[in-house]
């Protein structure tokens, strides 16, 4: 049975959708070992034990700490643990750590998966969804990067105890970033957009005003996205952005309201499950690949669906 590592950056309390994910994923593979380039919360040990995780490697990082600690957690962590197969998020900072050091080891790595088997053979997306692949490593400690929502948050049935040990991490002698500031972002209830089952996009279309493709995406319990042209013309953050520049999604439910289609859009929303277009233009891009589509104008679509929704809820 194959040994799998599981790296996070830092973990909080409560472990996110996208991490709870990972850990369901290691533990199919084989017994988890987690490591983390930080400290690690007490409750956040407790849930570790519910997917079965029976160690957890702590590299403790100071408060200027950047890439550098996290390159040298992760490459301790890996020769600690004998891994096989080690899995990271699929952002691009967890990317750029798995694919350096995966360099170091002589390993190799797949990004953008959407499963692992237990004979370590990775399904991964191409082409912005249009192709499913399958690849497996000749050799070496295999890195894969999964996409969230692609599997299923399942804990195990019975937790297990966590052995907690403290990882011996060679200290970089001149670290080539460190944070020289911090500012914490603003809470929102709504759930992280690369992690949300649904997810609402507004456009061009929306004219500056993303208010009622908010109250849909509030009324879903879902995530508000935007285009490249919507968030360069300051009507939205840039966190918010889907695409070939921004953020990819592969939400259960993507809505996209005002949104032409074009193929760098396409490129960040492609794998969603069901996708559903809203748009004036009835030769727009985006209902090729729209599995329910609706020529109207998203000023009228989107409150009547939010009201609905909300009535029904009731």
């Amino acid at each position: 049975m194959p040994s799998a590592l599981v790296f996070f950056t830092e973990l909080s309390d409560a472990p996110s959708k996208a991490q709870r994910e990972l850990l369901t994923l290691a533990a199919s593979i084989g017994e988890p070992t987690v490591a983390v380039a930080s400290e690690v919360p007490e409750a956040a040990v407790t849930q570790l034990g519910a997917y079965g995780v029976n160690k957890l490697l702590v590299a403790p990082a100071n408060e200027s700490s950047f890439l550098d600690h996290s390159l040298s957690a992760l490459e301790a962590a890996v020769k600690e643990s004998a891994a096989q197969v080690v899995v990271v998020a699929n952002d691009n900072f967890s990317r750029e750590v798995a694919a350096r050091i995966a360099v170091r080891v002589d390993g190799s790595i797949v990004t953008d998966a959407i499963d692992i088997s237990a004979d370590l053979v990775v399904t991964k997306d191409e082409l912005a969804g249009s192709y499913s692949a399958q690849a497996q490593a000749s050799g070496g400690v295999l890195f894969v990067t999964l996409k969230p929502n692609s599997i299923e948050d399942t804990p195990q049935a019975q937790a297990v105890s966590v052995s907690v040990e403290e990882l011996a991490v060679s200290a970089a002698t001149a670290p080539s970033v460190r944070i020289m500031a911090t500012e914490e972002k603003v809470a929102s209830d709504r759930p992280k957009l690369t992690e949300a089952r649904v997810v609402v996009a507004g456009g061009r279309g929306v004219n500056g005003d993303f208010s009622a493709v908010e109250a849909l995406a509030d009324a879903l319990g879902g995530a508000v996205g935007a285009s490249r042209a919507a968030t360069d013309a300051g009507w939205i953050s840039h966190d918010a952005q889907i695409g070939q520049t921004g953020v990819t999604v592969s939400p259960q439910l993507f809505i996209s309201a005002g949104i032409s289609g074009a193929i760098q859009q396409k490129a960040g929303m492609q794998t969603s499950k069901c996708i559903i277009a809203i748009n004036k233009d009835v030769d727009a891009p985006v209902f090729e690949i729209a599995d329910f589509g609706i020529v109207g104008d998203l000023d009228k679509v989107l409150p009547q669906a939010a009201e609905e929704i909300r009535r029904r809820q009731a």
